[in-house]
């Protein structure tokens, strides 16, 4: 931490070492997620313009150009809060001295992207895999990240 109080972005962010408490997990750990959810909401709107039909459409359309373009930004985006929401967590974990605080704090991104990959493989072969064998991948990730807030952000 710096002398003025504010938390320095490296401590934060880059590295998993060191300790911090209740209020500045739930702090930062939002600011992390209100980075994603808008650029969630724009994938959104993008999304239906990715899947491309060359026998509907023609070879170029700049709308699918762009929704690429996103799709690599937003992934890029991702990963990288991804591995601040890590190292943010393994400190926390850390303060509450919980063995392996780096591999309790991947949990819950490891959940959501197992679900993610889920219902992205699910949409690529609708007619194989029914939908809801999707839905355990989301239980499961909702159970992880309830915990893991749970544990970081407001137990006692």
């Amino acid at each position: 931490m710096t002398e003025d109080g504010r938390e320095d972005f490296h401590f934060l962010f880059r590295s998993d070492k060191g300790r911090i408490g209740q209020a500045v997990w739930r702090r930062y750990a939002l600011r992390l997620f209100a980075i994603l959810i808008p650029m969630y909401g724009l994938w959104l709107l993008l999304a239906p313009y990715a899947f491309h039909d060359l026998s509907k459409t023609p070879f170029f359309v700049p709308m699918t150009a762009l929704a690429y373009a996103y799709a690599l930004v937003f992934a890029f985006v991702t990963i990288l809060v991804t591995i601040c929401y890590i190292n943010l967590s393994a400190k926390r974990f850390r303060d509450l001295e919980r063995p392996s605080p780096l591999g309790l704090a991947s949990l819950a991104p490891f959940a959501a992207f197992l679900a993610g990959a889920a219902h992205f493989f699910q949409g690529l072969v609708e007619g194989v895999v029914p939908r809801w064998q999707v839905y355990p991948f989301d239980a499961a990730f909702v159970i992880i990240a309830g915990w893991t807030i749970w544990e970081l952000g407001f137990k006692d």
